[in-house]
């Protein structure tokens, strides 16, 4: 229903506009990313708690080993080896338990945080206006849903604890081998600043091809999405290699992105392997040598050899945490992005609800732009009176989709004001208003439930005796109850399992359940064969008795049932009356009557009385009127 070019022209100028975000963890809002905890501090001070003691039992296991080899050297009974066993038996249990306790809380935590998030922004996506989805592609937004969501919540969780649990078995294990050997430790440690480095070279290149691969993702679920959503017309232009040969491409992005990142990350892993058995080498050459000179001792070596490996994967952690922080960056950003995008239509402050409506429109000087250049509507003025049926005609782009989009407030107009019952749109609160209204567009969209929730969609409270009604009133009921499942018959994606007739009753049905005071209608019989567009038609007229209807009219069955007709052009409405008193113009709408809206019938006899005007006066007398009559019914097709 939107104007397209207005809607090309909009997209070009925010296109422009883009700028790449950011990418370094000093742009991210930490304190709101840490808000989302709050709810659940409690339990994540028991988590950090279960890890600091998991930690801690984790750094008591080596001072163990000491002192259970240097038991079994010294020692001349098996006492205090048993003992210094047991002990270690009773370390790794607690160690195991805590590490338990730690991992179902962070999972709760994250799953909470999931669903909150996920909640909370599928809920503020249906707060935004319609030209916000105009400018975006569904695919993006789910894959903003659904992988960038989790990314926070691996930020919030196991990136949070694992932060804390590198730090501290990295100064813990710092701390123990200052205590037990300034030397030895102050040697391992010379080690430390290579793995530092190259830790953190490779985390901003993986934080880079993370990056990468995420866009890439979201572009190849739009890709999907697009192709899935559009199958009916996919098989009917016969595009399924088309379409395989486009995802296909995506991924291949993906696939090249994803390879890329596999030679950093195998590449990083080889390094930090190479040189954490390297530094494992140097002490025990330096210890073997302190172990000669009588400083150390062989248990002391081996204690020293595991809080070495420690030290050291403790560094190459922090090197991967770093880069797990900044890949998960943009997703942060992304979901934060839409979080922080504003409607553009909101309610005034003190803006009233309105229990019902007469359904008298007013427009008054409107004037309208999507883009704040081009006008599409330019001061128009029309009163659509209680209970009026009016027809919008007019060529492509003359306005008439910016004036049913108006009425339900979709968008703002650019000048001018609308009314409904005197009352400015702008002083009522959208529900309110939109609940006095109901929508049967042109191209039907039903979801891909049962029959039954796709009608009681107009009203959510509806009893079963007046969804039947409903289905009744718009011719519904036989075909539904001739399905085996009837009104629990699957509807499938889109309706897909429906005829278009079909989907335009169950349509129609779901706005007689909702029994609005307003109806607009987009001309809900276009493309409908005959009889459909008959069953359609008939429940249309019973839809319409007693309400203000405004119709985009391309038939004339439209146009026979209005008691007026706007006629638009570029924006402007250049004719208002009957259809009586249009045709007696002679103007815009004579002529698109003529071409358009003309009865089959009526332009049967025209031609005939065209022929009969032009053929000699013996041919006329001398012809059948019945061959003559399919000869003009041949040249009418």
């Amino acid at each position: 229903m939107m104007n397209r070019s207005g809607h090309r022209r909009r997209e070009r100028s925010v296109s422009n506009k883009v700028k790449e975000p950011s990418m370094s963890l000093k742009s991210v809002n930490w304190n709101r990313l840490f808000r989302y905890l709050k709810p659940y501090r409690g339990r994540m001070g028991l988590a950090i708690l279960a890890l600091l003691l998991s930690s801690g039992f984790g750094l008591a296991f080596p001072l163990v080993i000491v002192r259970l080899l240097d038991s079994v050297t010294k020692a001349n009974n098996f006492g205090p080896l048993n003992m210094l066993a047991g002990i270690l038996v009773v370390i790794f249990l607690l160690q195991a338990a805590f590490s338990f306790i730690q991992s179902y809380l962070l999972t709760y935590i994250g799953e909470r945080i999931v669903y909150d998030l996920r909640t909370s922004l599928y809920q503020h996506l249906h707060q935004l206006s319609l030209d916000f989805y105009a400018l975006r592609r569904v695919g993006d937004l789910v894959s903003r849903l659904s992988s960038d969501v989790t990314q926070m919540r691996t930020m919030l969780t196991s990136n949070l604890t694992t932060l804390l649990s590198q730090v501290l078995t990295l100064v813990g294990s710092i701390t123990i081998l200052l205590t037990l050997n300034a030397r030895f430790t102050l040697f391992i440690l010379a080690l430390a600043p290579l793995l530092i480095v190259i830790a953190f070279t490779f985390g901003r290149r993986i934080q880079k091809g993370s990056t990468r691969i995420q866009d890439q993702l979201a572009d190849s679920t739009v890709v999907a999405e697009e192709g899935l959503q559009g199958i009916r017309v996919v098989k009917s232009f016969g595009r399924e290699d088309y379409e395989t040969n486009r995802y296909n491409s995506a991924m291949e992005k993906t696939f090249r992105s994803s390879l890329q990142m596999a030679v950093n990350n195998s590449l990083f892993g080889s390094l930090m392997m190479f040189l954490g058995f390297s530094s494992i080498g140097a002490i025990m050459w330096y210890g073997g040598h302190e172990v000669i000179a009588g400083r150390l001792s062989l248990a002391m070596i081996t204690g020293f050899l595991i809080y070495g490996i420690s030290i050291a994967g403790s560094l190459g952690g922090l090197g991967g945490l770093y880069a797990q922080l900044s890949a998960a960056i943009g997703g942060v950003k992304r979901v934060f992005e839409l979080l922080d995008t504003k409607p553009s239509i909101q309610d005034n402050a003190g803006a009233q609800a309105i229990s019902s409506s007469h359904g008298s429109i007013t427009f008054q000087d409107v004037s309208f732009s999507y883009d704040k250049e081009a006008e599409v509507l330019c001061n128009v003025s029309l009163d659509i009176k209680e209970g009026e049926i009016l027809a919008l005609v007019g060529p492509s782009g003359a306005g008439k989709s910016t004036i049913f989009n108006l009425i339900p407030r979709f968008y703002d107009p650019t000048s001018g004001s609308i009314q409904i019952d005197g009352h400015d749109l702008r002083s009522i609160t959208q529900e309110s208003l939109r609940a006095q209204m109901a929508i049967v567009p042109q191209e039907t969209i039903l979801f891909g439930g049962t029959i039954h929730e796709n009608i009681l969609y107009g009203r959510l409270d509806a009893s079963e005796d007046e969804l039947i009604a409903a289905a009744k009133a718009a011719n519904a009921h036989d075909f539904i109850m001739d399905f085996p499942k009837q009104y629990e018959t699957i509807v499938g994606e889109r309706g897909m399992n429906l005829s278009g007739g079909q989907r335009q009753r169950i349509s129609i049905a779901r706005a007689v359940l909702k029994d609005p005071h307003i109806l607009l209608l987009d001309e809900a019989t276009s493309s409908l064969d005959n009889e459909s567009e008959e069953l359609v038609q008939d429940a249309l007229n019973r839809l319409m008795q007693k309400r203000t209807t405004v119709i985009i009219a391309h038939r004339l069955s439209t146009i026979k049932i209005a008691h007026r007709i706007a006629v638009l052009e570029s924006g402007r409405i250049i004719e208002l009356g009957s259809h009586e008193q249009l045709m007696e113009k002679n103007g815009l709408y004579a002529r698109l009557y003529s071409m358009q809206f003309r009865n089959p019938e009526e332009e049967l006899a025209a031609l005939l009385a065209k022929a009969q005007a032009e053929l000699p006066e013996d041919r006329i007398l001398s012809e059948k009127p019945s061959g003559l009559l399919d000869m003009l019914r041949g040249q009418g097709r």
